[in-house]
């Protein structure tokens, strides 16, 4: 019996033993942080931004290219979409342009110079309960314009 243990052992090690693939996959998956899909957005089918999860990705008007102004409470019910450092990678065909600023909230990610944000009330890939919040929230799309600096 003791010999069939060893193999198995080999084979457990082997396993356990090979740390090289699994850095680059999770280092490619890190640097896609925003990807898009097909949801409903206020009663109609939009292509919008999500994050690696599917949630729907926001901006906030009152933001700019260069200034982060929900933080703290806010950034509570609005998680900001944060990202380590180094270059992000943009899902094929998506043509704005991707950023992060260094700002209050972390390493946090722009689309077009927009800061983008989860929804706290969005529970599933599907939801995008946050879209038109108090005037101020709206769903990030791709074709959002380029936001300008104060």
């Amino acid at each position: 019996m003791a010999s069939g243990l060893v193999p198995g052992a080999a084979l457990l090690i082997a396993a356990c033993g090979s740390p090289a693939t699994a850095p680059a996959a999770s280092q490619s998956a890190k640097a896609a942080v925003v990807m898009t899909a097909t949801k409903t957005v206020s009663g109609k089918s939009e292509t919008v931004l999500t994050n690696q999860q599917g949630l729907t990705l926001y901006w906030f008007k009152p933001d700019s290219a260069t200034v982060i102004v929900c933080t703290g409470g806010c950034a509570a019910t609005w998680p900001p979409l944060v990202a380590p450092t180094g270059p992000l990678q943009a899902p094929a065909g998506l043509s704005g342009t991707l950023s992060a600023l260094d700002g209050p909230n972390g390493h946090q990610v722009l689309y077009n110079g927009h800061p983008l944000y989860t929804y706290s009330k969005d529970m599933n890939s599907g939801d995008a309960f946050g879209d038109g919040v108090g005037g101020k929230w709206s769903a990030a799309t791709p074709d959002l314009a380029a936001a300008s600096a104060y």
